[in-house]
């Protein structure tokens, strides 16, 4: 509760622009103007207005706020990634982005439900968001709701976005391309990826670039994303007569956690006699991993923090251009690949 000792020692309720206007010794308007950045006044006058308005626990009223600037500064982000994995992350950088502006976020889950996701838009409608981010779990699926005709601004983050929208996704080629990379930098000349279904875009596009360093005829193991095919993966690898890997790429870090304790299992060290490096910088498992996972992080929180700015531009009426915004990612190194913790 916000209260300020009077005068005389007693209690009185919220600070208003009155008591602002008092302890600064002018006008209200005076200080309306110069808490709103509005109206012609010197630099000095504004600054110590909202000097003194901090001091004495000033805030402004919300909904008069709104009422004067016809926004709610409030932002809904909607999600059909229920586990957070994505989606947590992408929140954690919008909010950093939008909370030195005044603006909140509330976030709705919606499965694979377009009623559910229906209802949800509906009431960020009926609560007048100032704009919407939707994001999601992979990044050539829509969400199964259509946010193309909306009366607010809607961006895209880590999701596939409507034709003519603003869309944010990692770049999925450049990190595998840091990965194999740095594997051979290391003096890995035998270096297999194995990686998730072959359905999905960010698959295809970090195979091709895994190809496009290790050689075209470099062998790429499809599966699933599970520890056990990461297991499964080394199984196959060590089964027959074929040449054995020194390096191995692996399309998340479940995989890659997987395909470690797989060769622990068989005897072979790491990093000493093979390389490994994940994919996702998943901390609670490519720190728990052993040897510690060398991993891509995808800065997810950097790609929420944009989105939340780009959206911020378009409520305020600022004109941004459409398309697909690709945010590099960054290599990872622990010891999977006998280096220090770093980022690259």
């Amino acid at each position: 509760m916000e209260e300020l000792l009077d005068t005389t020692g007693g209690k009185r309720g919220r600070i208003t622009i009155h008591d602002v206007a008092a302890a600064a010794g002018i006008s209200i308007s005076t200080a309306s103007k110069a808490l709103n950045d509005t109206g012609r006044m010197g630099l000095e006058t504004r600054e110590r207005v909202k000097r003194i308005a901090a001091e004495i626990g000033y805030r402004p009223n919300a909904l008069a706020r709104g009422l004067l600037s016809k926004r709610s500064f409030t932002i809904g982000l909607l999600t059909n990634d229920t586990y957070g994995r994505f989606t947590l992350p992408v929140m954690a950088g919008i909010s950093d982005a939008l909370v030195d502006h005044g603006v909140s976020v509330f976030l709705c889950a919606i499965e694979e439900d377009p009623a559910l996701a229906q209802i949800h838009v509906e009431a960020m409608l009926d609560k007048q968001v100032d704009g919407i981010i939707a994001t999601g779990k992979r990044l050539d699926r829509r969400l199964p709701v259509d946010l193309s005709n909306l009366n607010v601004p809607v961006v895209y983050a880590f999701t596939e976005g409507a034709p003519g929208s603003v869309t944010f996704r990692s770049d999925d080629a450049q990190g595998a391309r840091l990965a194999v990379e740095w594997l051979a930098k290391l003096g890995r000349k035998r270096i297999v990826h194995v990686t998730g279904p072959e359905n999905f875009f960010s698959v295809r596009e970090r195979a091709d670039a895994y190809r496009r360093v290790a050689g075209e005829e470099r062998p790429v193991l499809f599966g699933v994303w599970s520890e056990s095919w990461g297991h499964e993966a080394v199984a196959r690898l060590w089964s027959g007569n074929g040449e054995r890997p020194d390096g191995i790429f692996c399309g998340n870090d479940q995989i890659a956690r997987g395909v470690i304790d797989a060769l622990r299992e068989r005897g072979i060290r790491v990093p000493q006699d093979v390389s490994v490096v994940g994919f996702d910088n998943w901390e609670i498992v490519a720190a728990q991993t052993r040897p510690p996972l060398t991993t891509v992080d995808m800065e997810l929180k950097e790609l929420g923090r944009q989105a939340g700015l780009t959206v911020l531009a378009l409520a305020e009426g600022r004109s941004v251009e459409p398309g697909i915004r690709k945010l590099p990612c960054r290599l990872v190194v622990r010891q999977s690949c006998g280096g220090d913790t770093l980022g690259i």
